[in-house]
């Protein structure tokens, strides 16, 4: 994922505001994730943040003003914890992806995914509406497939997968699978459906990149 989705280097600078500041966007996060944007007014931000609605104005023109920064720190942090992942020090490329897959479990549980993803939920809530969060999105979604796509032409390069190999639709089957386990999570208040959905993904993987060759030997053992 690059960093140029957000103009990191401003953002980062942007983001060293003052306490207020920090605490109504960490108000504006939870409550966004908690009730959606739509729903997520000013005054509960303010409330939420213990802050007074002239203090919010000081610093954010508007609740969009506040939707457009939690979704750009959210993809920076989704950038960072990706690009730190151990899974990038293996030396099996076709081990990269199978860490990469656990990597992805893991931070499901963590605070960053734990409550639902910002850029699923504005997909959802504001795509039509808001041409320039949809972009962000769409850009953020893109850059998330296209990290995984290069670990996966990696591990086929070398190979003769048994069955046509599309390692661009595979990793945004991948996002669909995150996104979607995500959801199903919250329904079911069952945390192990994101292991089990990704780990059928990993099974996937795998068997597009078994040759056909060495199918055939399992076959006839």
């Amino acid at each position: 994922m690059a960093h140029q989705l957000v103009g990191l280097d401003e953002a980062t600078a942007r983001w060293r505001g003052s306490e207020k500041r920090e605490r109504l966007l960490a108000a504006g996060r939870r409550l966004i994730l908690e009730k959606g944007f739509p729903a997520t007014t000013v005054d509960q931000i303010c409330e939420a943040a213990g802050v007074t609605k002239g203090a919010f104005f000081h610093y954010f023109d508007s609740k969009e003003a506040v939707g457009r920064e939690v979704i750009e720190r959210f993809v920076f942090d989704l950038v960072e914890t990706f690009r730190g992942g151990p899974f990038r020090h293996l030396p099996d490329p076709l081990e990269r992806v199978d860490a990469y897959v656990d990597f992805t479990i893991e931070v499901c549980t963590q605070a960053i995914l734990r409550d639902g993803c910002i850029l699923g939920l504005f997909s959802q809530e504001l795509a039509q509406t808001n041409p320039d969060i949809r972009a962000v999105c769409e850009q953020s979604f893109r850059a998330w497939a296209e990290d995984l796509k290069s670990l996966l032409d990696e591990a086929a390069a070398g190979r003769k997968p048994a069955s046509p190999f599309d390692s661009e639709s595979l990793a945004e089957q991948y996002i669909a699978i995150v996104e979607g386990a995500l959801i199903v999570r919250k329904a079911y208040q069952d945390p192990q459906v994101i292991a089990r959905a990704l780990n059928h993904f990993r099974d996937y993987v795998r068997l597009l990149l078994t040759t056909a060759s060495s199918r055939r030997r399992k076959e006839r053992r």
